[in-house]
């Protein structure tokens, strides 16, 4: 048996010498560029002229469709703040004119369909999910949830207090607070500034669910995207029949919104909270996609702050120990200017140190190009995981329509990699001098000031927040 094992011992050893021979080192190993290419949707209107974007694929016996909706919160009258929320949640959760909620919730869970429905700030979705072969009932059901809501009373008042009781402990959390208060002082005197309260939620009424849908859910206000197996020209006579039956009788008129007023002065906001860990954010308005410096603000996000290597994280937290998460971001507007915004948690005897090391690192980055190594490591991460935006047929559809709803050019997605490509270390350091401003910050500190390293007010005037 000895001479048995020490044979075994002695072959593996051989064998593993000759694999590691063979072995290639890690370092010089190279691989050929990732090829992705992107499935195009069919684009078809249906006979009331809404746009329609097709996806089949066979592989699994599921069709998912959605109607992508212009509308929001931004259209909310100022005194019933909430109003596109509460409209956009009691779309499915209310009931339809044939269905009581409770027989809807019944209906769609016996054949294991979905409907689910939401309005954001400048957006509004209804989506529906269905085994192939309840796809014709299922598809009634999505039609009337966007169409012919009920908006039932009783559910009504379930998601009223719920809204408000959200509201009354929206206070709890200090992170929470600080990203409220910074999207609040960026876009105060503009919609996307003004946020729902208890009074506001509680004057929002059923007629007013009403007039909202009716005003904004309309054949002309929406597109429609379908993926997944289904039979094309059976299809497009389920939604003629269902969602195209007729026209409305007024041309579309959605309110006037106004441009965000763009200025940049500082302000340092600070709320009180007696906790041991200070929430810091910070930032300014950002841009629209319209900037010609887009892909350049896409590479330098990920350098500064949008990735694990950036150099706000591997400054604060891998050198200094500063925090656990930091970040920075750039939300680009779609419909209206975005937003610079860079945030972290840190102990409270460390809250100013890291006000300065954050604004300290977002202002090198406009001093000098940023590394090789860093521009190659952005565009690399960016071009390589651009994919995993279209894992699902329903993901590939829908990003094609989001193009046509908030009028992007039609090749954006098919250039979007070799356009990032084309970024220089040039084309970032112009981009960081425009984009940034760290002598425009708005700043906002949610903590204990009795436990801080230095006062606030060696930073700049202080407005204290009283949190309600």
């Amino acid at each position: 048996m000895r001479l048995w094992i020490a044979t075994l011992i002695a072959g593996l050893l051989c064998v593993s010498t000759v694999w590691s021979a063979e072995l290639a080192n890690p370092r010089t190993m190279t691989f050929p560029p990732l090829t992705f290419a992107l499935p195009k949707a069919e684009r078809v209107l249906l006979k009331n002229g809404t746009p329609v974007y097709l996806l089949q694929d066979r592989e699994l016996p599921i069709v998912t469709v959605a109607a992508l909706i212009r509308t929001g919160s931004v259209y909310d009258p100022a005194p019933k703040s909430g109003l596109a929320a509460l409209t956009g949640s009691l779309l499915r959760d209310g009931g339809t004119r044939s269905l009581e909620p409770g027989q809807l919730d019944d209906e769609l869970e016996f054949m294991a369909s979905a409907v689910e429905s939401s309005f954001g700030s400048d957006s509004g979705t209804v989506a529906m999910t269905t085994l192939t072969k309840n796809l014709e009932r299922s598809l009634q059901l999505f039609s009337e949830v966007l169409l012919h809501p009920r908006f039932d009373q009783a559910r009504l008042e379930v998601a009223r207090r719920q809204a408000v009781e959200a509201i009354r402990r929206q206070n709890d959390d200090p992170k929470e607070v600080g990203d409220r208060e910074l999207q609040k002082t960026l876009y105060a005197g503009h919609p996307l500034g003004v946020l729902p309260t208890a009074e506001s939620v509680r004057a929002i009424t059923r007629s007013d669910l009403v007039a909202f849908h009716q005003r904004f859910v309309r054949p002309d206000n929406l597109l429609i995207t379908v993926a997944g197996d289904f039979d094309r020209d059976r299809m497009l006579a389920l939604l003629n029949r269902l969602l195209a039956a007729g026209k409305p009788a007024a041309p579309l008129a959605l309110p006037d919104i106004p441009a965000v007023p763009v200025t940049f002065k500082p302000e340092l906001l600070f709320a009180r909270k007696e906790v041991n860990q200070s929430v810091i954010r910070l930032g300014h308005l950002g841009t629209t996609k319209e900037d010609p410096d887009l892909y350049a603000i896409r590479v330098l996000d990920f350098i500064l702050g949008g990735s694990f290597t950036s150099r706000l994280m591997m400054e604060i937290r891998t050198n200094q120990g500063l925090a656990y998460h930091v970040g920075s971001h750039f939300d680009i507007g779609r419909r209206f200017t975005g937003s610079f915004s860079a945030e972290t948690e840190t102990r409270a005897e460390t809250t100013v140190k890291t006000i300065g090391l954050m604004t300290s690192i977002i202002a090198a980055v406009r001093q000098e190009p940023v590394t090789e190594q860093e521009l190659k490591l952005a565009k690399d991460s960016i071009i390589n995981s651009f994919l995993f935006g279209f894992t699902t047929p329903a993901s590939i559809v829908t990003q094609q329509a989001r193009l046509e709803l908030y009028g992007y050019q039609p090749d954006y997605l098919e250039r979007y990699r070799e356009r990032i490509a084309a970024v220089t270390r040039e084309d970032v350091l112009r981009a960081a001098r425009k984009q940034l401003r760290p002598e425009a910050f708005k700043l906002v500190v949610v903590g204990d000031d009795k436990l801080f390293d230095r006062p606030l007010s060696g930073i700049g005037t202080v407005r204290e927040l009283v949190l309600q």
